[in-house]
């Protein structure tokens, strides 16, 4: 792909523009079939006047999807599963294809892995966190830059006497050095357990992680927790070629529907070695009150707490037939496309003194990124325009984005620059009736700022809503 050529006034013609982007990424062309696709499943953007750009958020459903759940939900009669009546096997039948399903999807050996049919990754985290047998002296090491579903596994680890550690991102890219996450995984630790967690893809900043630090992290004893959430919707997970321990996902953030059905895709081996905290009903084979014991069942069902969702899970296969129809490899080249035209678009915006607009977190070109951008807008004397004002200009403009710290507090420290005695000056104050709030957070380090802008990109994107986002950005300058 050829650079940006710079220009973009706010009087840009949207058909010139296009040429220009064609020009520099022909590529491009070979996703054509998606804006079909958009139009014909997808026909609520552009009839409502949405500028959708969100998806690292949820992903969009499309049209065929829900017409043939509502079509299986219509002509098929669903039981509870946990029985052996005809509606319950039947329903037990379709989950346990849909299981299939999933491996199949990320190629993944049935030998080796098995799929527990979570609510969303968090409740897949959290699996993972409170069954894994920390003890003394274990450690718990994970990026800087995870989701709060992950660094909350910290909690479980502490109540048992192991130790947590983070791995530093390095600014203004917020990667990490293969030396350096090196150095961390090789540091001794005289416990038996180790754990290390990572996000294949950054919900803040884009970064697609090295998988081969998975296998390195296997060579020094290390089991891996894969957060896959924010990578499998425009990127493929081999788990024939890569074999982490534990990954954790969301459907919906994959294909936008169902939403309450989620993942926990684990190597067999490596869930024996959890231990569940507690039992339910559907986890176990046989409770007494009388003798105070309990056993569970086999298999991914001892992880399924209570009854599943047992009539969105066969949504779930429509999701994947969807995703394998259009496909995974021509919705990766669109995203790299667009995203890296917004984003060498927003770095040639300046004020009239030559200042820059926009501060991006995270790389400016294409390698191993994804399509999740995150920048704050900036004055002409290079102050940071409060994020929630961009929030409501795109509201205006019926652009979806997202502003805050996206559930990522590490990258979000990082990226603006908060020490760590900053932060714990904002937690000292409260007394212990108080509550801290984001309001008062905010409000304690507001010369720095406390949240960012974040677009992304994704299946159905085109070029429109990236010169939409870019107008409405020019608009910003003084």
């Amino acid at each position: 792909m050829t650079a940006f050529d710079g220009r973009f006034p706010p009087e840009a013609d949207m058909e010139q523009s296009y040429q220009a982007f064609l020009a520099a990424c022909p590529e491009y062309e070979a996703t054509l079939s998606l804006d079909e696709l958009r139009s014909r499943d997808f026909s609520r953007l552009d009839a409502e006047g949405h500028v959708y750009l969100d998806y690292t958020g949820g992903g969009l459903y499309a049209e065929s999807q829900v017409r043939r759940h509502t079509e299986l939900l219509l002509g098929t009669v669903f039981g509870n599963p946990h029985s052996s009546n005809p509606t319950s096997l039947a329903t037990t039948e379709r989950i346990e294809r849909c299981r299939g399903r999933v491996l199949e999807f990320f190629n993944a050996s049935p030998d080796e892995y098995a799929v527990i049919f979570t609510a969303n990754a968090s409740q897949a985290l959290k699996l993972v966190g409170e069954s894994y047998p920390f003890g003394k002296d274990d450690r718990f090491l994970l990026t800087f830059d995870n989701h709060n579903s992950v660094n909350g596994i910290r909690e479980f680890d502490r109540v048992r006497g192991a130790e947590t550690m983070y791995v530093p991102l390095e600014p203004p890219l917020l990667r990490v050095p293969w030396a350096t996450i090196k150095c961390y995984l090789s540091r001794p630790c005289s416990g038996e357990n180790k754990l290390f967690a990572y996000p294949a893809q950054s919900n803040f900043s884009g970064v697609q992680h090295p998988l081969e630090w998975i296998e390195l992290a296997h060579s020094m004893g290390w089991d891996v927790l894969l957060d896959a959430a924010a990578f499998v919707p425009t990127n493929r997970l081999d788990l024939g070629q890569v074999h982490p321990d534990y990954v954790a996902l969301s459907f919906y953030k994959m294909f936008g529907y169902p939403t309450g059905v989620g993942a926990l895709i684990g190597r067999r081996e490596a869930l024996d070695k959890l231990h569940r905290p507690w039992f339910a009903g559907g986890t176990i084979a046989v409770a007494s009150v009388q003798a105070d014991l309990y056993s569970l069942v086999s298999g991914p069902p001892a992880f399924e707490d209570g009854t599943l969702d047992y009539t969105n899970i066969p949504a779930v296969e429509f999701g994947l037939d969807f995703v394998d129809a259009v496909g995974l490899d021509m919705i990766h080249d669109r995203v790299l496309c667009l995203a890296h035209w917004l984003i060498e678009g927003l770095l040639s915006l300046r004020h009239k003194n030559g200042r820059p607009l926009i501060l991006l977190y995270g790389p400016r070109d294409r390698h191993g990124r994804g399509g999740t951008i995150t920048v704050n807008f900036l004055t002409a004397e290079g102050g940071i325009i409060d994020h929630e004002v961009i929030e409501g200009g795109a509201n205006k403009q019926m652009i979806s984005l997202r502003t805050g710290c996206f559930c990522n507090p590490g990258a979000g420290e990082l990226a603006l620059g908060l020490s760590r005695d900053e932060i714990v000056s904002c937690f000292r104050p409260l007394k212990q009736e108080e509550e801290l709030t984001y309001e008062n957070f905010r409000s304690c380090i507001d010369s720095k700022g406390t949240g960012a802008v974040r677009v992304s990109v994704g299946s159905v994107t085109n070029f429109a809503d990236i010169f939409a986002f870019l107008s409405f950005a020019n608009g910003f300058l003084s």
